[in-house]
């Protein structure tokens, strides 16, 4: 069984994505054991007290330096014995000790083409609003490995999500969040827990029977800007 801590800082739509696939049995063998916010109010943390699940608030503003931060984080997930650690709209850097802690085990949605629209500062619905303004035809979602940088680490799944000509900065936010991120990430939690993936260099290698691909290889495979995770 693969112990899942989701971290979150608003609503919890993709911590509630994951907890609908293990519900239909996309995930199995999975479980989420703790969910951390990094702030009050939050409703994420409704969400999981209204499935049972362990739920705390981490602040980094109730800490000196981002090594306590990370101490105190260490300790939870260690607590709850996780076994990956999800950043499900998480927006607090982590430190390079919880970092290197769960080393190739932490792994970041975000709602663009990484390494587009990406970096400090980009979330929310910032990364929609620079789409737009730039005139992209075509923005996405991309799940990563996390290193102690913003948005730096390994690229594991990348989706394409077409932008159409009448789009807000709203209704792309909901059509990347939903034919996206729900997608992705849950794929990225599968594969995870199957043991399909590992790293060359900065390439995510997928397992697939007795053959890998490239994560760039896995893509090419997959037609249509809607199609479906091959």
């Amino acid at each position: 069984m693969l112990r899942i801590g989701v971290m979150v800082s608003g609503g919890g739509t993709n911590l509630q994505a994951i907890l609908d696939r293990i519900d239909d049995g996309t995930l199995k063998n999975c479980e989420v054991v703790t969910v951390v916010a990094s702030r009050e109010g939050v409703y994420a943390l409704e969400r999981a007290k209204k499935r049972g699940i362990p739920a705390v608030v981490i602040s980094r503003k109730s800490f000196d330096t981002i090594e306590e931060y990370d101490s105190v984080l260490i300790a939870h997930m260690k607590k709850f014995n996780v076994g990956l650690v999800v950043l499900a709209g998480f927006l607090s850097l982590l430190g390079e000790d919880f970092v290197k802690a769960w080393k190739n085990a932490i792994i970041n949605i975000h709602p663009s083409l990484i390494p587009s629209f990406c970096g400090k500062g980009f979330y929310g619905i910032k990364p929609h609003q620079k789409a737009l303004e730039y005139g992209v035809k075509v923005t996405g979602a991309t799940v990563h490995f996390v290193e102690p940088e913003y948005d730096s680490g390994p690229i594991i799944l990348q989706k394409a999500v077409e932008v159409h000509q009448d789009d807000t900065p709203e209704t792309l936010q909901k059509r990347v969040m939903e034919q996206g991120e729900w997608v992705i990430l849950s794929e990225a939690i599968r594969l995870f827990s199957q043991g399909r993936l590992s790293l060359n260099g900065r390439k995510v290698l997928i397992s697939e029977g007795n053959n890998t691909i490239t994560n760039e290889e896995k893509s090419d495979r997959c037609a249509g800007l809607r199609g479906d995770i091959c």
